[in-house]
């Protein structure tokens, strides 16, 4: 069957429609992603027997695919973007099904390798599809439609988890293998019922570095770095200081998911409405009120309330991550969104692939410390978000734009 463009998939039937895929993979991601992410801490702790050093080890081996993000711009040489996300959400189900056949630190880091080559690979080329199949007046909105979208279904999930963990005495392999089962179910529906569609400008497909894309490239490095702090350690504390148990940590989770998905919408409204130099901003200002305080938990004995509020609040500044996505498509020539993302993805985790293991022993020594590291690299953010132009667009990427316009290359 020949591709079908966008122009012409906008008028199947809704269930067929571009749009539409984009939403079903941005459940069925989560359904595995995030069920793995609320009970590894438990799992590993209580099942593996993990430590500090360990877990940090253990999200430095996660991290390495996301580092070789770029591979994808060798890949879709031969395989096509959509049919890539396809491939990448089965990898991701299945290892995530198996995830409790291997509770040893081997074990893991194994599954985890397959895992996060799901995830990593499915993120990148979705964020691609996105920002090609999106037109820019509306990419933020439905951006945040797809957030709240991916927390609904999470959402169902962890309300699953919490009312039944303990009441039917669930184990840690039924659930890994219900959450991965699911995505795989949606992953097949999608391939059965979507022809592939054509995206409206040719992709470069070879690794492309530009000067004018600077900024981007330094904010997503901050933000790889930053968040790899949040990730590994902020659930991590809940479990070891607090002795949170698997239905509480979700419990959590599901809190931060309804918040999110009530959100969402308006934060993609919020870019749409004052741009992505003024909600970034925001984003990072709060994200360093948040990890100094988290710092405090440890310096100054603050309480396990304020810990599960922070952890919350975090969740919520991550959910304006979107504004940087539009940024990119402001500024960023049509076939460059592709290589870009990959590139992007690499750069995202150059910090990610040392950070979690190195710190996993500083938090043996100061866990206070782990998190003033985290509050200096977002006021670091917030800096370079200072740089970001009122309107982005080609020629117009950062403030120096108009003193000295960047080369093209």
């Amino acid at each position: 069957m020949s591709p079908v463009p966008i122009s012409e998939g906008r008028s199947l039937p809704v269930w067929r429609r571009p749009m539409t895929l984009l939403f079903l993979m941005a459940i069925a991601m989560p359904l595995s992603f995030s069920t793995w992410s609320a009970l590894l801490n438990n799992f590993v702790i209580e099942v593996a027997q993990f430590d500090g050093s360990d877990i940090g080890w253990l999200h430095t081996v996660r991290e390495i695919p996301g580092f070789l993000a770029f591979g994808v711009i060798f890949i879709i040489i031969f395989v096509r973007e959509q049919a890539l996300a396809m491939i990448a959400l089965t990898l991701l189900g299945v290892a995530t099904a198996i995830t409790a056949w291997f509770p040893t630190m081997g074990g893991l880091l194994f599954v985890t390798l397959l895992s996060s080559i799901g995830f990593h690979y499915y993120e990148t080329v979705n964020q691609s599809l996105q920002l090609q199949w999106l037109p820019k007046d509306r990419a933020p909105q439905v951006l945040g439609l797809l957030v709240a979208a991916g927390s609904a279904a999470t959402l169902v999930a962890y309300v699953a988890i919490v009312m039944t963990w303990k009441a039917l005495d669930l184990s840690y392999d039924f659930v890994f293998m219900v959450s991965g089962g699911l995505t795989l179910a949606i992953v097949a529906f999608c391939v059965l019922n979507f022809p592939q569609f054509e995206s409206p400008n040719p992709q470069i497909k070879r690794i492309i570095l530009r000067r004018r894309y600077w900024l981007y490239y330094a904010l997503q490095f901050m933000s790889g770095a930053r968040r790899q702090i949040f990730v590994v350690f902020a659930g991590f504390m809940m479990v070891e200081r607090f002795g949170f148990e698997v239905h509480e940590v979700t419990g959590l989770f599901l809190i931060t998911l309804v918040t999110n998905m009530v959100l969402a919408p308006f934060f993609g409204r919020a870019v749409h409405r004052f741009g992505e130099r003024r909600t970034l901003m925001v984003e990072y200002a709060g994200l360093a009120c948040v990890f100094f305080a988290y710092g405090g938990i440890y310096w100054f004995g603050w309480g396990v309330v304020l810990a599960a509020v922070l952890y919350v609040v975090d969740h919520i500044f991550f959910a304006l991550a979107l504004a940087l996505k539009t940024y990119f498509q402001k500024i960023a020539d049509p076939g460059d969104i592709a290589p870009t993302a990959a590139v992007a993805f690499t750069i995202n985790h150059i910090a990610a692939v040392f950070l979690p293991a190195a710190l996993g022993y500083l938090w043996l020594v100061s866990p206070g410390a782990v998190f003033g590291l985290a509050t200096g690299m977002a006021l670091t953010s917030l800096s370079l978000a200072m740089l970001i132009p009122r309107h982005p667009e080609p020629g117009n990427e950062t403030i120096f734009a108009r003193f000295a316009p960047a080369p093209a290359e």
